[in-house]
């Protein structure tokens, strides 16, 4: 047995790390190796109590009425200081989710002080609503909203991008004067807790950001979602669990916004450039293990480019990379956890029940000796499947990919929107009117054409349907984290 890390991970409430309780912790795991790298405090009912009440105080004690100028300056500064501590970012990101240190370096780590900038930026720009008013019986009036912070908001992130998403929510709910209780995936707890220390050392009040961890039902999630005083949701996680969570907050008519899982669908027609579009769909399929909300788990390809684009793909899955987090070389990291290659696996044999052609992977690949116990699964592609089948209506949220051929652009679009799901969509075309004209019909929240998580932060960010409810990004985000007062002044 290996000798259990002295490395503890722990609740941070009112401006304080809570001493451990030894009868309440549960390990962290690197899901490279298998190994226990940390031990983590879970948060009991009086613990999360605590962290809701903190941040109620720290509202009262002057956030919510901070000035713009006071908040903006936190978070420049707080943007600054995880620049300063880059590398043990980058080092906590990898210890939970063994991803290659390339994407953690150039996407995870560095989009968290971009986070904190943009909304710094965009809360300083963003005026009011104001209306001059004349009505028919010649009274004129002003009309202007005040928009004051929506309270104390519970943060509920995934494991899959964890720092990136937690700075996403957390930079405007800040920006917009709210307190926080963020509680992080039971998979990766570590960054959450680095940035405590940022954010304190920052200059943010005590209170105003508190860390709480453990698990779903029955720990902590379920205890902040349940919580009284707590007055708005935002979720990033699979659609069972935001459903639960809308259950939740429903009989106090809380605000939710609910980034949920896809199934998500690019159409590749013929007058494309192959190899352009094998770069793009590999990025799509495989970046992060497959492990993005946004990442292609269907592609219809116009027959005749289908055979071109499937060795094209093959041989992209082929020459990835699947090893250690800090070899440069490596570009395929292991999947999050054994739990999460359980199921996968359980889809790859699905795959092969419903008449699936292997086109590549479709098992455990065989690893180094030190890497033997982690969470390692093949890059996955198959043909032979049509949208009857689970396998291609079902979120997997692996590395893999369904190929289906199609013929005429009006059956590329049905095949496409027949889902639950409908968060993205990707068009590959050099037609220009087609491009617009396809992208626009499809039913998700974000449509791309000849790219992929290609994003501008003041844009809305969400899905329809089993993806989500609500949209965060640019003033989306400020809307959501403020409430609305409209005061009307008769001239």
């Amino acid at each position: 047995m290996p000798e259990q890390p002295s490395q503890w991970i722990r609740n941070f409430v009112d401006g304080a790390f809570l001493e451990p309780d030894p009868a309440h912790v549960f390990d962290a795991v690197d899901p490279a190796t298998g190994l226990t790298h940390a031990r983590v405090h879970e948060a009991d009912e009086q613990i999360v109590d605590r962290a809701v009440r903190s941040a109620r105080r720290a509202l009262a004690e002057g956030w919510a009425d901070s000035t713009i100028g006071d908040r903006v300056a936190v978070l420049r500064r707080a943007a600054d200081l995880i620049e300063e501590r880059f590398d043990d970012f980058v080092a906590a990101e990898l210890a939970d989710t063994g991803k290659p240190v390339a994407q953690a370096r150039t996407l995870d780590v560095a989009r968290a002080p971009m986070n904190f900038r943009a909304y710094a930026d965009m809360v300083a720009a963003t005026g009011q609503e104001s209306y001059v008013t004349e009505p028919a019986v010649g009274r004129r009036a002003l009309n202007y909203a005040v928009r004051k912070p929506l309270g104390v908001v519970a943060v509920i992130v995934p494991w899959n991008l964890p720092l990136l998403l937690l700075t996403w929510k957390v930079a405007p709910a800040l920006a917009c004067g709210n307190a926080v209780v963020v509680k992080p995936s039971e998979d990766t707890p570590g960054t959450a807790s680095l940035l405590a220390e940022v954010l304190a050392e920052a200059g943010l009040p005590r209170g105003v950001y508190n860390v709480v961890h453990g698990f779903g039902a029955d720990s902590a999630g379920a205890y902040l979602t349940e919580h009284p005083h707590i007055d708005g949701v935002t979720f990033t996680g699979s659609s069972a669990t935001g459903t639960h969570v809308m259950k939740t907050v429903a009989p106090r008519v809380r605000p939710v916004s609910l980034e949920l899982g896809g199934k998500n669908a690019a159409i590749v027609f013929d007058d494309v450039d192959v190899d352009e579009v094998v770069e793009g769909l590999s990025r799509s399929i495989f970046t992060n293990t497959g492990q993005v909300c946004l990442c292609t788990e269907r592609v219809y390809i116009q027959r005749s480019v289908f055979d071109a684009v499937v060795a094209g793909l093959a041989a992209k899955a082929a020459s990835l990379r699947l090893g250690a987090p800090m070899d440069d070389a490596t570009t395929t990291g292991p999947l999050i956890s054994q739990k999460h290659r359980e199921k996968v696996l359980r889809y790859f044999d699905l795959a092969v029940e419903e008449g699936a052609t292997v086109v590549c992977g479709g098992g455990v690949p065989e690893m180094p000796a030190e890497l033997n116990g982690g969470s390692w699964i093949e890059p996955t592609l198959w043909t032979g499947l049509d949208n009857s089948s689970r396998v291609m209506r079902e979120e997997i949220f692996g590395p893999v990919a369904g190929l289906v051929p199609f013929d005429t652009e009006d059956e590329a679009i049905a095949l496409a929107n027949d889902t639950e799901y409908g968060l993205a969509a990707v068009v590959w075309t050099n037609d220009l009117r087609r491009g617009h004209r396809v992208a626009a019909q499809m039913n998700v929240g974000l449509s791309w054409v000849n790219t992929w998580y290609l994003r501008d932060l003041r844009a809305p960010f969400g899905g329809v349907g089993l993806s989500g409810i609500g949209r965060e990004g640019g003033e989306s985000s400020l809307h959501f984290y403020t409430e609305p007062t409209n005061i009307c002044i008769q001239l």
